[in-house]
């Protein structure tokens, strides 16, 4: 058989198989039943992006078959094999929304199935920054299940994000292995057609943050070629259907690596056969042109991002340090370079193995350095990659800054030999790799004594703490001579820039104007260039001529004007990777705004995803803005409009957090006490009528504002 055999045999297969899954299902439940994956806001995603056509019900399931009919051209010729192979996509996808109608489950732990549209938000900031640099699809089953565990674990060491379909999620269960979105190592399902998850994915990054029209299947395939940075690795020995799937993930532009050597035809650069499976890391990572950042750190356990979001519970927990229970702090201080012994790491205090196991201690870590361009505006910036370098310890977790920092060591991390002054070399070893512009010498001081942590935090680092706050406290939009952009995320939304101000960080959450500052300075052509704003054109609304010139020319003339202080007149764009969405509400005459974390519906009449596929994909859209959360209390938030005054509802868990600072805004902006207590949430209610009842009885100030419209 030929290649173009296989892959049509394979798609012929699974389109009867669609077909008798959705005849079955209208017989069963009658042609206008809903069907739709969860907490996704673009129908099924992988027809739509191809088709533009949303499917809703049982009958638009079938009359879409049928158009994938229409992909099934059988000349044998690749663009003909790679359609049949987006055709078999469409039809994988078509039977797993069968599987999730009345809102069935049909996966349970440790498999996922379907992932949500936050779940890809999510990813976006790492896949941005190259956390993640690449996305591996091992499917079918390793020759031997330490072969095949070594393979997900050498991509998990990479940080790559590893989806598992098939016998490979025995495999690692056999072994017991560590699986979960929380290590980047995802089983999605034993059947083949849970490919299409991972499939789904790559579509709704595109759609998310690219900005691609729905219908535009050659943009769509051009995004997913250039911008999503998959592979897929398929163990021998592969049916018809397999090798049909994999025509689909070449037409997306992930390039195939296989062990089968029987009956299967190299295509350069896209189909390879690499019969050792010890070399399909580096195969596929040549394939797919993916460069690892090497880090060479001493510690006895592995170090990747893959290991940020690792959970330690109690159980398993050798020993913790809380910083809500006992004294605990971390902090940077800059030094002149004679107080600086570079790659000094002193541990002051009793070490790991002479704690009890699983008791509370405190700790306290100051990072010293010292470099003729450090500047100590560069500390909290420092400070804040803590969380990030210590997680990525395989067997650590870490909560908090500052000093309200909690970590735990794992039973498994302490017998292989971790002990606190790994954690030294870790912060030594992350700050002279990533600040090297800056940094010339850097030691750590780790305190383990009571009295020690205790001394440390109230006479050195709150005092810092209460430093660096009051200077930020003090600094505005108006104080400052330069803003910043920030294009971290046109890897993903090509036309998208932030600009980062002192009252407006990025969108992310992750980058202030410090920040943003800091990493000019550290990267003079990076992704944060200087921004002058001599030439105002409009004080209201925040516009500048300087501002739109950088603008324009950052997105490639994509946008030409933007205002910072507006959500109706020339708002700024939103890439996708936004913590918040605030959305204008017509009957109240305000805004609502919601948060990534919460699943529920808003007065506005959509959830979050609903809501982020109108705002996203680095297009305006007046109405609607994605920001941080720390943009809520600030004075500039939507200042244009009348700012927070302008806030009706929020979720009770966005709100909590805000809370303090929202208060103190609107007490200093507008004499009004406890501000927060006449914002709603979905404990109150979600339906518009009913919040503009409530809103009334509490005497909001929105009702009572110019109209926003």
């Amino acid at each position: 058989m030929t290649l173009f055999d296989r892959v049509f045999s394979g798609n012929d297969a699974v389109y009867a198989l669609t077909e008798n899954a959705i005849d079955d299902a209208i017989k069963k439940y009658g042609e206008d039943k809903a069907v739709k994956f969860p907490d996704t806001a673009y129908s099924l995603p992988c027809y739509y992006a191809v088709t533009g056509t949303k499917v809703a019900d049982l009958k638009g399931l079938k009359e879409a078959h049928g158009v994938v009919k229409t992909l099934m051209t059988r000349e044998p010729r690749l663009n003909d094999a790679f359609m049949s192979g987006v055709a078999t996509a469409l039809c994988a996808e078509f039977i797993e929304v069968l599987k999730y109608i009345d809102g069935a489950v049909p996966y349970e732990e440790p498999l996922y199935g379907h992932l949500p549209d936050a779940v890809i938000r999510e990813l976006g900031v790492p896949l941005v920054t190259g956390d993640i640099p690449g996305v591996a699809v091992i499917i079918g089953g390793a020759p031997t299940t330490e072969e095949g565990v070594a393979l997900v674990k050498s991509y998990q060491a990479q940080g790559i994000l590893v989806t598992l379909v098939g016998e490979i999620i025995d495999q690692c269960a056999e072994a017991g292995y560590k699986t979960g979105a929380n290590v980047r190592v995802i089983p999605l399902g034993k059947d083949i057609t849970s490919v299409i998850h991972v499939v789904s994915v790559a579509i709704r990054a595109a759609l998310i943050f690219g900005n691609i029209k729905p219908g535009d299947a050659n943009a769509l395939m051009e995004y997913t070629m250039k911008r999503v940075p998959a592979f897929v690795n398929a163990f021998a020995p592969l049916d018809d259907v397999i090798v049909a799937c994999g025509a689909g993930a070449i037409a997306l532009g992930f390039p195939v690596v296989t062990n089968e050597t029987e009956n299967i035809f190299k295509v350069p650069k896209s189909l390879i056969v690499q019969p050792d499976v010890s070399k399909f890391n580096a195969t596929s990572l040549e394939a797919r042109d993916i460069k690892i950042k090497i880090t060479n750190i001493d510690i006895p356990v592995a170090f990747a991002s893959a290991f940020e979001g690792e959970i330690i519970r109690r159980k398993d927990m050798q020993v913790e340090f809380d910083g809500s229970r006992v004294d605990c702090c971390e902090l940077v201080k800059a030094k002149d370079m004679n107080e600086v012994e570079d790659h000094k790491i002193e541990l002051i205090g009793p070490d790991l193995d002479e704690f009890e196991v699983g008791s509370k201690h405190s700790i306290a870590y100051i990072v010293e350095v010292a470099g003729k361009n450090m500047q100590p505006d560069f500390e909290p910036v420092f400070e804040r990659k803590f969380h990030s370098y210590i997680n990525c310890m395989e067997g650590v977790m870490h909560t908090g800054q500052r000093d309200m920092i909690r970590l735990r060591i794992s039973k498994d991390a302490f017998d292989a030999g971790l002990r606190a002054k790994h954690i030294g070399e870790v912060l030594y070893a992350q700050v002279k790799n990533e600040f090297e512009a800056v940094v010339d010498k850097c030691q750590v001081k780790i305190y383990t004594n009571e009295a020690d942590c205790t001394r440390i935090r109230h006479e050195v680092a709150i005092p810092a703490f209460d430093h660096r706050d009051e200077r930020l406290s003090t600094m505005t939009d108006e104080s400052v001579p330069v803003y910043y952009s920030c294009i971290l995320c046109q890897a993903f939304s090509p036309s998208h820039v932030c600009v980062v101000t002192p009252e407006r960080l990025g969108l992310c959450g992750a980058v202030s104007w410090l920040d943003a500052k800091a990493t000019h300075e550290l990267d003079p052509n990076g992704p944060c260039q200087v921004i002058t704003k001599e030439k105002m054109i409009d004080e209201r609304i925040g516009e500048y001529e300087d501002v739109d010139e950088s603008v324009k020319r950052l997105s490639q003339g994509a946008l030409e004007e933007v205002s910072l202080y507006s959500i109706m007149e020339k708002p700024m764009t939103s890439c996708g990777c936004f913590e918040c969405i605030c959305g204008i509400e017509p009957f109240s005459n305000g805004v609502c705004i919601t948060n990534r974390e919460y699943a529920g519906q808003t007065p506005l009449g959509m959830t979050f995803p609903e809501l982020a596929s109108m705002t996203g994909g680095g297009v305006q859209t007046p109405g609607f803005m994605g920001h941080g959360k720390h943009f809520i209390a600030s004075k500039k938030f939507m200042k244009a409009e009348g700012g927070i005054e302008r806030i009706v509802w929020m979720p009770k868990d966005l709100k909590d957090q805000v809370a303090d600072r929202v208060n103190e805004t609107a007490k200093e902006l507008y004499g009004i006490d406890n501000f927060c207590d006449r914002i709603a949430d979905e404990t109150i209610t979600t339906d518009p009528e009913e919040l503009v009842a409530w809103l009334t009885e509490k005497n909001h100030p929105a009702l009572s504002m110019e109209p926003m419209i």
